[in-house]
């Protein structure tokens, strides 16, 4: 079958009501910013200007990424120790929380002091902590599809992303590696 009368290059595709601009779709791993679109056809890197808000943008949220991680590490604790507090286990109100005289405790609610937080079910916290798994999983995912622009800028502002996020935010040595989730 004759194919020649179609177009089968990787190159620029035309992208509908876009004015006649391209989006260059490349398939192997490049350093070119001409008509570079960015997951979406309308984050479309123009020039300089367009291309470094891009990558610093890239950069913040990757480095976003790591901290909705450490949300999900801190509430696992946080859950775990409330959960076995209301079995009888550790008890969260003695030597973590201590009583406060004016009846505040760091258990205490910000707007109404002296009032317990309510601690989770485990019902609500598995709840809890499937969306904070959800809200992680799309997160990879995206910066996974910005990786894979095979665009070299790109790929350095999600390592970066990455290093300060760590930096800012990891409390804790790494649990799992952050390919795909």
């Amino acid at each position: 079958m004759d194919h020649s009368h179609m177009d089968h290059g990787h190159g620029g595709h035309d992208m509908p009501g876009m004015g006649g601009h391209k989006c260059n779709m490349n398939m192997l791993f490049t350093w070119s910013t001409e008509d570079l679109c960015i997951v979406f056809s309308g984050w479309h890197v123009t020039g300089t200007g367009s291309l470094i808000f891009s990558l610093l943008a890239i950069v913040l949220l990757t480095a976003g990424y790591e901290a909705v991680r450490e949300i999900s590490r801190r509430y696992d604790i946080y859950a775990k120790n409330a959960i076995e507090g209301r079995r009888g286990g550790d008890d969260l109100s003695s030597d973590r929380f201590p009583h406060r005289k004016d009846g505040a405790d760091e258990s205490s609610s910000l707007l109404n002091p002296g009032r317990a937080l309510r601690r989770p079910s485990e019902q609500q916290a598995k709840i809890v902590k499937a969306i904070l798994y959800a809200v992680q999983v799309f997160y990879s995912f995206f910066i996974m599809l910005l990786f894979m622009t095979y665009n070299g800028w790109i790929m350095l502002s999600v390592a970066v992303g990455a290093f300060v996020g760590y930096l800012l935010f990891s409390g804790s040595p790494p649990t799992k590696t952050a390919a795909c989730h």
